[in-house]
């Protein structure tokens, strides 16, 4: 019984690979090469070698120690680790999933073929064999690809808020006059980084007065009206009032229709009128002088 134990484990996928290392790397790396034309340049030759020596070295180290179907125990930390930095990787240069899943599902010609020679003279452990590793590998490709699309997620989100961000710049039109420009919908998320960026203008410039033009918003209903008043209500906590501009006909008959009550909230129809209000307010006011003549002209 020992001795039939002890060829067993020598002969366990984790020995096969240890003792065909080499082998099957290189095997694996060729098909990833000829692979890799249909990818574009997202993924380099020097970058296949060492995610695949990476990995198969890894992969080694946890068929060693759980020669199981399962890769969520702790034997396989270190796989999944090196997995998901692959694969953020791979998916960080414009991989698709199913890109950085194949990856994974590449490998199985070079191990079914390592199986199916030591497992010649027994149809039924070569049967075991490759569906055991067929599992673990598929296990693994399906990670790659929930981990791919993770991260692909995460970028599509961060430039999401860059883009919220850049759509809402904070102007400096005088001394303690701010205007906030809105283009586009207008909703929760948007209206929190209208409020952050508005509120952090008017610390550093110690303004009190701030325009909000919503001449480029295309629609104001209840819920746009809501978040108006709550970025005018956090400017009021700061110690700045708001004027709204932009009000067209259009809105301005919606808002009534609607009953929104802007709360006292001074409006105007064009930023220019606002900014007129800005400066009577500030006890500033414009007045027109002759051109100055140059020298030229004189």
């Amino acid at each position: 019984m020992e001795k039939s134990k002890t060829e067993s484990d020598a002969r366990s996928l984790a020995s096969l690979l240890a003792r065909n290392q080499a082998q099957v790397l290189e095997r694996w790396r060729s098909s990833l090469l000829a692979d890799l034309a249909s990818r574009g340049p997202a993924i380099t030759e020097s970058d296949l070698n060492r995610q695949s020596g990476q990995f198969l070295a890894a992969l080694r180290g946890a068929l060693e120690r759980d020669n199981g179907a399962s890769i969520q125990g702790s034997a396989w930390d270190q796989t999944r680790g090196i997995l998901t930095e692959i694969s953020r990787e791979q998916a960080r240069r414009g991989a698709t999933s199913s890109e950085v899943a194949t990856f994974i599902f590449s490998l199985k010609e070079a191990l079914f073929g390592l199986v199916q020679t030591e497992f010649a003279d027994d149809p039924q452990r070569m049967a075991r064999e490759v569906w055991n590793t067929s599992n673990i590998l598929d296990r693994l490709g399906l990670l790659t690809t929930d981990i791919a699309l993770k991260s692909r997620e995460e970028t599509i989100l961060r430039q999401q808020k860059e883009m919220l961000e850049l759509s809402t710049p904070v102007v400096k039109l005088w001394t303690g006059i701010l205007a906030l420009p809105l283009i586009g919908t207008l909703d929760s998320e948007r209206t929190q980084v209208v409020m952050e960026s508005l509120l952090d203008e008017i610390v550093r410039t110690e303004a009190g007065i701030a325009i909000i033009d919503i001449t480029g918003v295309p629609t104001v209903d209840t819920l746009v009206a809501q978040h108006l008043l709550k970025t005018v209500a956090a400017a009021r906590l700061m110690g700045a009032e708001c004027i709204i501009s932009g009000i067209r006909p259009q809105i301005a008959s919606t808002i009534v229709h609607l009953g929104v009550d802007l709360g006292g909230v001074s409006t105007k129809a064009t930023l220019a009128d606002a900014f007129a209000m800005a400066l009577l307010r500030s006890g500033l006011g414009v007045c027109r002088t002759e051109p100055r003549r140059t020298s030229s002209g004189q």
